[in-house]
C-alpha cells in the first residue's frame, strides 16, 4: 500500500460521499498509478440506481478512475506545486472513449490502473482502465488540468 484513504484525502479535495478511491496500491511518477474502491451496498448511490437491481453507475466508475489520476498527477509534480496542494485542484478538461464492459455490483473490489498517454505542463491525457476480478468493466481517455482553486 502506498496511500490509504487518510493520505488520499490530503491530496484530494473530494470527501463523503464523492470520494471514490479508496488506496494506492502503485505509483510510478509521471508513468502509472493504480488503485481501487470497495463498492458498498450502504453507499447512498444504491438507493436509486436500482433499488431492487443496484448496479454501480458508470458515471461513477469514471470519477473514480479521474480521482486516481488527480493523485498521480498530484504526485508526479514539483514539490514546490506538491507543498502548494492545499491551492490545486484537478478540473477534467475531456473524456473521450469512454465504454463500459460489465456492470459492477455492491460487493466489487474496482481496480483502476491509468497509465499516462502525454502531459505538457498542468495537463495531462491519460488511458483509464477499471477492472473487477481481472475483467475490464470500463474504460476511457482522461484529459484534466491542475489549476489553482
Amino acid at each position: 500500500m502506498l496511500y490509504d484513504v487518510v493520505e488520499i484525502q490530503k491530496i484530494l479535495p473530494h470527501r463523503y460521499p464523492f470520494l471514490l478511491l479508496d488506496r494506492v496500491t502503485n505509483l510510478e511518477v509521471g508513468k502509472s498509478i493504480e488503485g481501487y474502491k470497495n463498492v458498498s451496498i450502504s453507499e447512498p448511490i444504491f438507493q436509486g440506481h436500482f433499488p431492487d437491481h443496484p448496479i454501480y453507475p458508470g458515471v461513477m466508475i469514471i470519477e473514480g478512475m479521474a480521482q486516481a489520476g488527480g493523485v498521480l498527477a498530484f504526485k508526479s509534480s514539483s514539490e514546490t506545486e506538491q507543498k502548494d496542494a492545499n491551492n490545486k485542484v484537478v478540473y477534467f478538461m475531456s473524456i473521450d472513449r469512454a465504454k463500459f464492459r460489465a456492470p459492477v455490483r455492491p460487493g466489487d473490489q474496482l481496480i483502476y490502473k491509468l497509465s499516462v498517454i502525454k502531459n505538457r505542463g498542468a495537463i495531462w491525457q491519460l488511458d483509464a482502465k477499471a477492472y473487477v476480478n481481472d475483467k475490464l468493466v470500463a474504460q476511457a481517455e482522461l484529459k484534466a488540468m491542475i489549476v489553482d482553486k
